[in-house]
């Protein structure tokens, strides 16, 4: 089905359209991928326990593997990666098939039609080189495989503004907008649906979520490992590219969006895609780019290499919520520690009622994303005996479940529903770009840091201080 509309349709028209159908088949293009290894053969069996898995599951790629030995690669991969359960993969198993083909021959999609059988509401996973993409989408229509399909396309969506409208050309030359599933794993994550929540399900927040009374907010995801084999990689991308333009402009979009309006999904995005529009591209001089020592040693990566390994901004915000207010996001390799927060420091009493008030640090909030889930407010007490002097205390709140469903298991089993809340949206991708496209332009000066640091000194002045580093 051809459809040349790029603008998605609103709430209301997506209310009254009929009920998408669910996907009879799911096809995965790069099965014999690290991807695949990882992550999308431990959502499979989670997908077949619960009941939700189509039943036909085609694997396609360039290795000459067996249909046996795809089987073979699934269960290791569930074996060492997910929780294994031998009655639940012989299901998963009987719905196993695999196609080796070259993604540009078109006797490949002859045999993937032919494995299709009488299944008319595919879903095509695209767990490749965004280099192909164009290529197997085309082939996909040439072959007529496109006709009442979804596709999945994984981040990232482009390298910057120009290749992210280019592959949405491509994409909307056969796929409609709502058949279109952006796919980033980091939504999937249940303490981030968390972060949505707690701030729409609760009434005492948002009389002070705005500029009145927040002084700024950090978001800090910080990691201790390296690349792990993925120089070649990450010489491509860097952290902007990598985890800033995605992962953290989508926690900053869930602080800063107004209330959605309505209760269709679509509203959510309606809403975020509103704060994405309202993030003031950033200045230059308003990023801090740094690399850990070691990386130009580290395998394919070039030793005179210019890519960060960690980014800093100052964002702001074109808002009648949050004018004025700074939005520090920071990201690394090889930092101090593994841990994804927000930090929202709140204004100071607006009178100078007791003496030790101004002078000591403000209310806080503090929402932990990972590893643990925590939410914390920092306020003022009261010390014990004579005289009004206080001290900060914290009130601390833990909350982690085991029974989470794990992001790509949640994720494929939405993108089958036809359920977009929680994929990336064209305009909300294209505002992404925007963000972080005069820094990709522009690259500020590198600065270099000692692993297990926090990183370069040089990003504690974009805030006039120092950053409150996740303990």
């Amino acid at each position: 089905m051809t459809d040349h509309t790029q603008n998605p349709p609103g709430p209301r028209a997506q209310s009254l359209a009929p009920r998408a159908p669910k996907s009879d088949a799911l096809v995965l293009f790069g099965a014999s991928g690290d991807l695949a290894y990882r992550q999308i053969f431990p959502a499979l069996q989670g997908l077949e326990a619960a009941g939700h898995l189509p039943p036909r599951v085609i694997g396609v790629a360039r290795s000459e593997w067996t249909r046996e030995q795809f089987i073979e690669r699934a269960k290791a991969s569930i074996q060492e990666r997910g929780k294994y359960d031998e009655r639940t993969f012989a299901a998963l198993a009987q719905k196993l098939q695999y196609i080796r083909g070259e993604y540009l021959d078109k006797d490949t999609y002859q045999q993937l039609c032919g494995a299709l059988g009488d299944s008319k509401h595919a879903l095509y996973y695209l767990a490749i080189p965004p280099s192909l993409f164009d290529d197997v989408i085309t082939q996909l229509a040439a072959s007529n495989c496109d006709e009442g399909a979804r596709v999945v396309v994984e981040k990232p969506f482009g390298r910057d503004l120009l290749s992210a409208r280019t592959l949405d050309l491509v994409l909307h030359e056969y796929f409609r907008e709502r058949d279109i599933f952006r796919i980033d794993h980091f939504l999937g994550k249940e303490p981030v649906q968390n972060l949505l929540y707690f701030r729409f399900a609760n009434t005492f927040l948002e009389p002070i979520w705005n500029r009145t009374h927040v002084e700024r907010i950090e978001i800090t995801m910080a990691e201790q490992i390296g690349l792990n084999g993925r120089g070649k990689l990450y010489e491509e991308m860097g952290a902007t590219r990598d985890v800033l333009q995605n992962h953290l402009l989508q926690i900053a979009a869930l602080l800063l969006m107004d209330p959605p309006v309505g209760h269709d999904p679509e509203a959510i995005r309606d809403a975020k895609g509103l704060a994405f529009k309202a993030m003031r591209p950033l200045d230059p001089h308003d990023v801090v780019r740094g690399q850990f020592e070691g990386y130009r040693r580290e395998p394919d990566v070039s030793p005179t290499s210019d890519v960060e390994t960690f980014v800093a901004v100052r964002l702001y915000v074109d808002s009648w919520r949050w004018a004025g207010v700074p939005v520090f996001i920071r990201t690394g390799k090889k930092l101090a520690t593994t841990a994804n927060e927000v930090f929202v420091t709140l204004k100071h009493p607006p009178h100078e009622l007791f003496d030790d008030v101004m002078t000591s640090p403000a209310n806080h909030l503090r929402f932990r994303l990972s590893p643990d889930v925590v939410l914390e407010l920092g306020a003022r007490a009261k010390k014990p005996g004579a005289g009004l002097t206080g001290e900060m205390v914290q009130l601390d709140a833990f909350h982690q479940h085991g029974d989470e469903v794990p992001a790509y298991q949640r994720l494929l089993a939405d993108a089958m529903r036809g359920d977009q809340m929680l994929f990336a949206r064209t305009d909300a991708v294209e505002a992404s770009w925007r963000v972080v496209e005069p820094a990709l332009a522009k690259p500020s000066p590198l600065h270099f840091y000692e692993p297990g640091t926090f990183g370069p000194a040089a990003a504690d002045a974009l805030l006039g201080g120092n950053w409150h580093d996740p303990a």
